[in-house]
């Protein structure tokens, strides 16, 4: 069973924005859509690029260098080059602090 960490305050990713954070073993990337928070794997499948560096339009997440497309709210990639999608996170808010179910 997985439980939840506190990685970040709500105050410290800006809205439209995402930002990594080492967990444990994992980097995590974290985005904030219109104020709704969302956590995935940090890193692009396709060449280890940072995917909070990259370009953040709806719920989706861009590649910064070969701009492999992501749905932030499944991880399922949309475009190529990349051939398989990224891992999801369950996000928690509480009393403004960003948690995060990692196993």
């Amino acid at each position: 069973m997985s439980v939840a960490t506190t990685i970040a305050s709500v105050d410290e990713i800006a809205e439209g924005k995402g930002k990594a954070f080492d967990l444990g073993e994992k980097r995590i990337a974290i985005f904030n859509v219109a104020g709704k928070f969302h956590a995935i794997d940090d890193e692009c499948p396709h060449a280890g690029a940072s995917l909070s560096e990259g370009h953040l339009e709806g719920g989706n997440i861009g590649c910064p260098w070969h701009y492999a497309e992501f749905e932030l709210a499944t991880g399922k990639h949309l475009h190529a080059p990349a051939t398989c999608g990224v891992t999801v996170y369950p996000v928690q808010i509480e009393g403004g602090q960003i948690k995060v179910e990692v196993e």
